[in-house]
């Protein structure tokens, strides 16, 4: 009878009984295929980013609708995993050490990238983008945990809703365009304002929700990966912050010696 009750409180709440319970968070097989997946589409873009920086190819190409299409979606998976995986990992109890630990190093590889790109594109460096993004969000989402999942995808629809209601030429500055509402932000090689991609968030932790209060006994997808492919976009989706800082230094060092040697 006990337990009876329990599985319908967490009903009411829209969140299942093992979320309940002080066990570890699960890891889903498919996350991490969806995280590989995502980092090999940004290695991708890159190269074609570097393609064009070196005259390889035309903007026409690099910065066409789909080409735009395909980076927006990369920065949307990255947003919308950072919610699922707030809630795969803390919605039960936030485990302080293990998020503080993640955060520092967000926040360190931000700021690197912001260096970095300050010193090497100066007008077009980092200062919002999608590292800062998911720091941001990761620590905002915590105050989203204990609402309802009802709440939370309405909050999700107002963020993304809210850039295309209203924008403002007092937000066109690095100071303030992070939030979102800028007319005509300063350029930038990555950028990620908070509105409309922090909705994304909310929207990956409330669907997150959704998925884990339809799971039963037996049907869950914490499964062993099985199959070469699927191992290997695991591996890769459980490294991903690591290959986003190495990959680009690495190609466009590539490029920069191949380039050099051409010219010889």
């Amino acid at each position: 009878m006990s337990a009876t009750l329990d599985d319908a409180k967490a009903a009411t709440r829209g969140t299942s009984v093992a979320q309940t319970q002080p066990a570890s968070p699960a890891r889903y097989v498919f996350v991490d295929v969806w995280r590989g997946l995502a980092i090999i589409g940004v290695v991708l873009y890159h190269f074609g980013w570097d393609l064009n920086f070196f005259g390889f190819i035309s903007p026409a190409v690099m910065f066409s609708g789909p080409v735009t299409i395909f980076a927006r979606a990369l920065a949307g998976s990255f947003m919308f995993l950072a919610g699922v995986s707030l809630v795969l990992a803390h919605e039960s109890n936030v485990r302080w050490r293990k998020f503080l630990v993640r955060l520092a190093k967000l926040v360190a590889a931000a700021a690197a990238i912001s260096i970095i790109t300050y010193v090497l594109f100066p007008e077009g460096f980092i200062y919002f983008g999608i590292l800062h993004a998911i720091a941001l969000a990761s620590v905002l989402g915590l105050a989203f945990l204990p609402l309802p999942t009802g709440l939370i995808l309405l909050a999700a629809l107002v963020m993304l809703a809210a850039p295309f209601f209203f924008e403002t030429s007092t937000f066109d500055t690095r100071i303030l365009a992070w939030i979102g509402f800028a007319a005509n932000p300063p350029m930038a090689n990555d950028f990620v304002p908070v509105f409309p991609w922090f909705g994304v968030t909310l929207a990956g932790m409330g669907c997150t929700r959704l998925f884990l209060s339809r799971q039963t006994a037996g049907h869950t997808s914490q499964k062993p990966a099985e199959g070469a492919l699927t191992r290997a976009l695991v591996w890769i989706g459980k490294r991903t912050l690591p290959i986003y800082l190495l990959h680009q230094p690495l190609l466009f060092g590539g490029f920069v010696a191949f380039t050099r040697l051409a010219a010889t």
